[in-house]
């Protein structure tokens, strides 16, 4: 059995390479997010609606935004730029998330999170709050990691 500083140092090596997969994950699943919303703001909008946390006003105005800034931080990521800025902004982004697929859950709304695109009301039949809510949990493990080690292989982030 390897010894806890054989360990260590293994885990060292592959760093740079687990810090590119999870950018690559990270900012793969943020662009394609964004880009499936992008094109269809209003249905964006209408998905941060359904939630009915916030304002209307407000919650276009998110729905609006919010695919942008998911291409935006998507983009960084891939390219390995502002890593760990971008690691923030996108575990902010999927602590909000978490907290929003939640609150929805346990206020017994039904409607689809709106994540790739579509959203709003559905069949009570039709949620999956749950493996959302894990998805974004693992998402958020991501940032963390992202955060504690931004440099990686094949970044722009020197």
């Amino acid at each position: 059995m390897p010894s806890k500083s054989e360990l260590i140092e293994k885990f060292f090596k592959l760093q740079p390479w687990l810090t590119l997969l999870s950018r690559l994950i990270l900012g793969g699943v943020l662009l394609v997010a964004g880009g499936l919303k992008v094109g269809n703001p209003q249905k964006s909008a209408m998905s941060v609606r359904a939630y009915e946390v916030l304002p209307i006003d407000i919650a276009n105005f998110f729905g609006y935004v919010l695919p942008w800034f998911e291409v935006a931080v998507g983009l960084l990521l891939l390219a390995g730029a502002a890593v760990k800025i971008c690691a923030v902004m996108g575990g902010a982004t999927m602590f909000i998330f978490i907290i929003a697929i939640s609150q929805a859950w346990a206020r017994g709304l039904s409607i689809d999170c709106g994540c790739f695109g579509g959203g709003g009301a559905i069949d009570p039949s039709e949620t999956k709050y749950l493996s959302e809510i894990i998805r974004d949990i693992a998402f958020l493990a991501l940032a963390v990691f992202l955060y504690r080690f931004p440099k990686g292989r094949f970044g722009l982030d020197k």
